[in-house]
């Protein structure tokens, strides 16, 4: 049987942008994925978010669709695991509700690990600057990066840009580490990949194309001190333990 592919876009209050975005998810999973999925997690939006995911949906054909809603905002760390837990594919791919990286992308990520070279595979706006078309304020660019600087002195992951919001993850054995991430903010990324990293799975860092599109739900000065305090949180419940069941679970996964 081949392989399938999920796709989980996580959205708050996308109302505006969602409609152009899930026609070309769709039509891009159809065309190279007919056994495919696409899932919406509306994360407690007060718009009609959900409403335009489903009327889209409801004309995808045979395509595998579902929208996950919900009345409060819980963060988009815990939409992003909800959709992750309720994908089907034996690859779930999550992209940003607004695009920045095309969806036409999504092979520099699935294929390695469809080609069993790695179980966790990111995009990154660091590796290659030239692929960025628009970029972000001077100032939200300076504070990601050293936002990233922070997080690779905290937790010892050797990565460059933890923050794009374009990731896959191959879910025969990375399903208990988003079982065990408890970051539901914007510092989830870093978690996901701490817990992946300290596994043991294979990561990889990819260079992608990436736009900056406004509208961003992300404060500068709040939620930059709000994922430093998640960063470390992640450090404090890795020293009481707290992961170590989860770790233990893929480490069988893993085990001939």
């Amino acid at each position: 049987m081949s392989a399938s592919l999920s796709i989980v876009i996580p959205a708050y209050n996308e109302a505006i942008r969602l409609g152009d975005t899930l026609v070309a998810v769709v039509n891009y999973v159809r065309e190279h994925w007919p056994g495919g999925e696409v899932i919406v997690v509306d994360d407690g939006s007060s718009d009609n978010t959900a409403a335009i995911a489903r009327e889209i949906f409801n004309g995808s054909g045979k395509l595998r669709t579902s929208v996950i809603s919900y009345r409060s905002n819980l963060g988009k760390g815990r939409a992003v695991r909800l959709g992750l837990l309720a994908s089907r594919g034996d690859v779930a791919l999550f992209s940003d509700a607004d695009l920045s990286t095309p969806i036409t992308e999504a092979p520099k990520l699935v294929e390695p690990i469809l080609d069993g070279q790695f179980d966790v595979t990111f995009g990154s706006r660091a590796l290659n600057r030239k692929l960025i078309g628009v970029h972000q304020p001077w100032r939200r660019e300076q504070g990601g990066r050293v936002f990233n600087l922070v997080v690779r002195l905290a937790t010892g992951l050797p990565f460059w840009d933890t923050q794009c919001g374009f990731k896959a993850f191959r879910m025969g054995v990375c399903r208990p580490i988003v079982e065990a991430a408890t970051v539901d903010r914007f510092g989830f990324d870093v978690e996901l990949l701490y817990l992946a990293f300290r596994s043991g799975l294979r990561l990889k860092e990819v260079p992608v194309r990436w736009d900056h599109n406004d509208g961003s739900k992300v404060s500068v000065v709040s939620d930059s001190f709000r994922m430093l305090n998640e960063v470390g949180l992640i450090r404090q419940q890795a020293r009481r333990g707290v992961y170590d069941g989860a770790i233990r679970a893929v480490h069988d996964l893993k085990s001939p």
